[in-house]
C-alpha cells in the first residue's frame, strides 16, 4: 500500500485548540501497521495531551487511545495481522520485550512502553500508525463506536475486577456510576459478584439497577460502609471516583482481607488509615489497563455478556465540541468520535 492522505485532528501545542490538517500517513515500518479508524473515543486521559501535562510530549499530536479501526497496511515482521481484519489500539502502545517486566512476561508494565496519542500520533483522525503487538482483533459483535471505549474504560475495568481475586458470589462495590463506572457495574455483574453501587442521589438508583448491580447505595442519604457491612462488606471495592475525600469511608467498608482498587485518578492524594490494614489485612492497590491481548479479551466478553457503553457520538470535525463534552462531566456516558465523511 502507498503512503495515504487522510483528516487528522492535532493539538498544535500544549492549550491550543485543535486543528484539522491533512497528513501524510506513510507505509508503515518493521512490526507495525497502518489502520484506517472508524471510531475512536474521546478520553479523559487526553486532555494530557491538550494540556501538555505528560513530560515531555512533542507537539503537534494527534490524542486518541480508544481507536477501532480495520488494517490498512502491513509492515515488514507482522505475522499476526492481515489487511482488513478489524483491529483495536488502546492506551497500551506497545511493548520493548526486552527491559524487566517484559522479560517477566508483564508487558503493560513494561518500561519502554510508548502510549497511544501521547508517544505517537493517536485516533483523532482517518489513519494511525502503531505497533502491532498493542493490537486486539474485535469481534462482529461490537459496532466500531461501541468498542471504541471498552479498549480504555472497558479495560481498565474488566481487567482490574478479573485479577482482584473475588470469586462468584462475592460482594463487589463500585463507586461512581460515570465513564468508567457504568462498564464496571455491567462487568462486576455478569462476572457473578453481588454488585453493589455507590452515588451520589436516588435518581441514579434506576440506572445502577437496570446496568445490573443488585444493591444500591446513595452516599448522600446512607452510610455507604455501614450499608456494605451490613452485607458482611466488600471482597473488593472498585473506585472510579476523582475525589479523594469520597474515599476516606472505603477501607471501613472492606471485608477482612478486602482490597480497594483505585482505577480513576483521585484529585489528591488519598488518606490512609493504617488500622483496618493491620487488623484485616486490607490492602490498597492500583489498576493500569492492560496489553492487547487483555483488550480483545475484554472485547470479547463484552459481546459474550452483552456489555455496551452509553455513548454519545461527534464527527471528527467536531473534536473541539465532543472534548469539551467530555471534560465538561455532563456527557452519558463515553463519548466517540467517528470517521464517516
Amino acid at each position: 500500500m502507498p503512503t495515504v492522505t487522510g483528516r487528522a485532528m492535532q493539538v498544535p501545542a500544549a492549550g491550543g485548540a485543535f486543528q484539522l490538517v491533512q497528513k501524510e500517513f506513510p507505509d508503515p515500518g518493521p512490526g507495525h501497521v497502518r489502520i484506517r479508524v472508524q471510531a475512536c473515543g474521546v478520553c479523559h486521559s487526553d486532555s494530557l495531551t491538550k494540556l501538555g501535562h505528560w513530560p515531555g510530549i512533542e507537539y503537534p499530536r494527534v490524542p486518541g487511545h480508544e481507536v477501532a479501526g480495520v488494517v490498512d497496511a502491513v509492515g515488514p515482521d507482522v505475522p499476526l495481522f492481515k489487511v482488513g481484519q478489524r483491529v483495536g489500539l488502546g492506551w497500551h502502545g506497545g511493548h520493548c520485550n526486552d527491559c524487566t517486566p517484559c522479560r517477566r512476561g508483564d508487558f503493560v508494565l513494561c518500561e519502554n512502553s510508548p502510549i497511544s496519542g501521547i508517544s505517537f500520533d493517536g485516533g483523532y483522525a482517518d489513519y494511525v500508525i502503531a505497533p502491532a503487538n498493542a493490537l486486539a482483533f474485535i469481534p462482529e459483535e461490537l459496532a466500531d463506536a461501541d468498542a471504541a471505549p471498552l479498549l480504555c474504560a472497558g479495560i481498565t475495568t474488566f481487567n482490574s475486577l478479573r485479577n482482584s481475586g473475588a470469586r462468584a458470589g462475592d460482594t463487589v462495590a463500585i463507586l461512581g456510576i460515570g465513564g468508567l463506572g457504568h462498564l464496571a457495574v455491567q462487568y462486576a455483574a455478569r462476572s457473578g459478584y453481588r454488585t453493589v453501587a455507590v452515588a451520589r442521589g436516588q435518581d441514579k438508583g434506576p440506572l445502577a439497577k437496570q446496568l445490573g448491580a443488585h444493591v444500591y447505595i446513595d452516599s448522600t442519604a446512607q452510610n455507604p460502609a455501614a450499608e456494605l457491612q451490613k452485607l458482611g462488606g466488600a471482597q473488593v471495592i472498585l473506585s472510579t471516583l476523582t475525589s479523594a475525600k469520597a474515599l476516606e469511608w472505603t477501607l471501613d467498608a472492606l471485608a477482612p482481607n478486602g482490597k480497594l482498587i483505585i482505577v480513576g485518578a483521585p484529585d489528591a492524594p488519598v488518606a490512609v488509615n493504617p488500622f483496618p490494614l493491620i487488623l484485616g489485612r486490607r490492602t490498597v492497590t492500583g489498576w493500569p489497563s492492560g496489553t492487547g491481548m487483555d483488550s480483545e479479551d475484554t472485547l470479547n466478553f463484552s459481546a459474550l455478556a452483552g456489555v455496551r457503553p452509553m455513548l454519545e457520538t461527534y464527527p471528527l470535525e467536531q473534536a473541539e465540541e465532543a472534548y469539551e463534552r467530555m471534560m465538561s462531566g455532563k456527557a452519558r456516558f463515553r463519548v466517540v468520535l467517528t470517521m464517516a465523511k
